[in-house]
């Protein structure tokens, strides 16, 4: 009997798939990547035109050797390997690991782990897939080339075990960026005007907000234009001017892509982006369920695309007519991938490999999370499937004098997928509808005003889900890096979360700024963006894969020599203090941790002694009148603290100043080019000298 070995990359697919194969097939995992280039040196040859050199990874010795046994005895080899960009890769390295050159070899992939996804790829074998494969080889490069030309000098000039990156170093500038804006933003103060009127027969009163006058809309800057308005429409008739009636569709989503999951994963479940794709893989790869065995529940979990397979429509259509109804199937449902240049369209979108397989069904089989994230891919894609949401509307405007003032409000008229599913952000539809039963007849009586003060506010702190949404706007990075790049920019002590929000470290500073500096072409996202774009016509076979390599590397080169002689100018020694080491008596110095600068003795190892670095900005404190330090949070966010503490609390996330406010006398903090008073009741502003 014929023997056919069949290799994917992860172990925990083997049962699951052996399961569906039978005796006649032997399953075998390479475990990730058998082959790269040597950790020790840059891996390629620019002077033998960027010829990749590639060794066998330390440690899958064993492994390789278990394979080519396997390899000896069948007859044909099947390499089902991940169906993107690293698994093609994988593959063509295992024919070169393994010697499959004079052997019967067949690529197969498959964007579910079900029996019939399997089988079927069975079917339609193919030849490994070259352009797929220097895509990848491409974009190894040119991360290699990035993370070794200037890591080392971060490691000179900061502290070693730090990294730049083609994609991670993008990003840290952004979110810096991010962070300088609001660390400048000057709160610009406005007002908001309600009206509340009475209505015949009515308990509560209606709410309306001011739009402006007959002329057009308004907005209120200062208390003296809010006292304006209300002291003109001392005693006025209010009367409703006009009333529309409408109707709204809302429109069903679209299947998650791996970035739209990573989203509402994290608003929806509080998952980090990195939780969300380790829980997706396990459901992909297959989980036990009672009943029937060992399945994959969810497609291929790394896909820019929300195309969705003819089968599983028809699948989703019977399921939807079976439980909802017909009046609740789609005409045009959301499965046509988005009208975007930088969607490869490779995969499916994610949606469930089985949609009979309801999860409050198997919750018992699966754990907390896996239910959790598989209820929403399950929920999301049936209503992506199914009718649009349709909403009454209703817009009034009201007059009083020459001022207008608006309410609006909307009704759910058919629930459409809203039924089974809505999205973390989705509005909540109110129980009670009092602009209904209103006419443009309905007597209106004035009740009171309500007058609010507010200021503007700065852009919102990324959050890894917001981040992700950026990455993905801008084109910069794919699918399968957003995880990895916020992951390590927090081990690498670049940012920190706190709550949901990301923050940039005192490292990440001093790391981004020598990017920014000496790198600003690494840094700069159209330059990326654009990088991704060509790394996509190497996969579609439009453009060759080392003439990009070619065009990069002497640019960086030169860029990496002119920082070097820049930064060979910049003498980083351990800084002396005068403090004392309580310890052995020497003057602690300054360096460079994880978490930004601390106090360390001289005499290391000999003495370890170390302390906190409390760094004086030259302002005494306008509290106790002690000396202002700048203070880390527990997660290495900076901000400005007295030295006194705990006996005194005064803190501040902007730098105080010794300049008083000539308005209410407070101390004052820098906000850019600009002074702002401290005291949030004031906010006087002024220019620095």
């Amino acid at each position: 009997m014929a023997k056919n070995l069949v290799i994917v990359e992860s172990p925990a697919k083997v049962h699951t798939i052996k399961k569906f194969l039978g005796s006649n097939y032997e399953v075998m995992a390479s475990q990730g990547h058998v082959r790269d280039m040597p950790k020790s040196q840059l891996g390629f040859d620019p002077e033998n035109d960027f010829e990749p050199k590639y060794i066998t990874i330390r440690g899958k010795g064993e492994l390789l050797a278990a394979l080519r046994k396997e390899v000896k005895k069948a007859d044909k080899i099947f390499l089902a390997t991940d169906p993107d960009r690293e698994g093609e890769a994988i593959s063509w390295h295992l024919t070169h690991a393994l010697n499959l050159q004079d052997k019967k070899v067949y690529r197969i992939t498959f964007n579910e782990i079900t029996k019939t996804a399997v089988k079927n790829s069975l079917k339609n074998p193919r030849e490994i897939d070259m352009d797929l494969v220097d895509a990848q080889q491409a974009r190894r490069m040119l991360d290699r080339m990035v993370g070794y030309e200037i890591s080392p000098l971060l490691w000179a000039k900061v502290k070693r075990g730090l990294s730049a990156g083609r994609v991670q170093s993008v990003a840290l500038r952004i979110i810096c960026d991010r962070e300088k804006e609001i660390e400048q933003f000057i709160p610009q103060e406005y007002y908001t005007l309600d009206v509340l009127l009475n209505t015949p027969g009515s308990k509560k009163p209606i709410v309306a907000k001011y739009y402006g006058d007959k002329s057009g809309k308004k907005d209120i800057s200062d208390k003296e234009s809010l006292d304006k308005i209300m002291a003109e429409l001392n005693g006025a008739d209010f009367k409703i001017a006009s009333i529309k009636r409408g109707t709204r569709e809302k429109k069903a989503p679209l299947p998650f892509t791996t970035s739209t999951m990573q989203q509402e994963a994290s608003k929806a479940l509080n998952f980090s982006i990195q939780k969300t794709m380790s829980v997706a893989q396990q459901l992909y790869e297959g989980v036990s369920v009672k009943g029937h065995g060992t399945v994959g529940l969810i497609t291929y979990l790394r896909t820019d695309s929300t195309r969705v397979s003819d089968e599983a429509k028809a699948a989703a259509e019977e399921f939807i007519s079976s439980n909802y109804g017909d009046k609740y199937l789609s005409e045009t449902a959301g499965n046509t991938k988005k009208n975007n240049s930088k969607v490869q369209d490779a995969h499916e979108a994610i949606r469930p490999a089985n949609i009979e397989l309801i999860p409050s069904e198997i919750k018992e089989s699966l754990t907390r999370d896996q239910y959790r994230l598989y209820q929403l891919v399950w929920k999301r894609f049936v209503a992506s499937q199914m009718a649009n949401a349709l909403y009454d509307t209703v817009s009034l405007s009201v007059s009083a004098k020459d001022q207008v003032f608006t309410a609006s409000e909307s009704s759910i008229n058919f629930d459409g997928f809203m039924m089974i599913y809505t999205a973390a952000d989705d509005e909540e539809d109110s129980k009670t509808h009092p602009l209904a039963k209103l006419t443009e007849e309905t007597k209106l009586s004035f009740d009171s005003f309500e007058e609010k003060q507010h200021f503007t506010q700065p852009s919102p702190h990324f959050t890894e889900a917001s981040l992700v949404k950026t990455l993905e706007e801008l084109g910069i990075g794919r699918p399968s890096t957003y995880s990895p790049t916020i992951t390590t920019l927090l081990k690498r002590h670049y940012i920190t979360k706190e709550a949901k929000n990301l923050f940039v470290t005192e490292l990440g500073e001093v790391v981004n700024s020598i990017m920014v500096d000496s790198f600003p072409i690494i840094v700069d996202d159209k330059f990326t963006a654009n990088l991704e774009l060509l790394l996509d016509g190497v996969e579609e076979g439009t453009v060759e894969w080392k003439s990009v390599v070619r065009n990069f590397y002497p640019d960086l080169e030169k860029a990496v020599k002119i920082a070097e002689e820049e930064l060979a100018k910049i003498e980083i020694h351990d800084e002396v203090t005068d403090v004392i080491c309580e310890e052995c008596g020497r003057n602690m110095v300054i360096k460079f941790g994880p978490h930004g600068k601390f106090l360390a003795c001289p005499g290391f190892p000999e003495c370890r002694n170390t302390k906190p670095f409390l760094e004086k900005i030259g302002v005494p404190c306008p509290k106790c009148g002690g000396d202002v330090v700048i203070r880390k949070s527990q997660k290495g966010r900076k901000f400005f603290g007295c030295a006194n503490h705990p006996e005194c609390d005064f803190i501040s996330w902007s730098k105080p100043t010794t300049v008083k406010c000539p308005k209410c006398g407070t101390y004052m903090v820098e906000k850019g080019n600009k002074l702002v008073c401290g005291n949030d009741e004031c906010r006087f502003v002024q220019s620095q000298n």
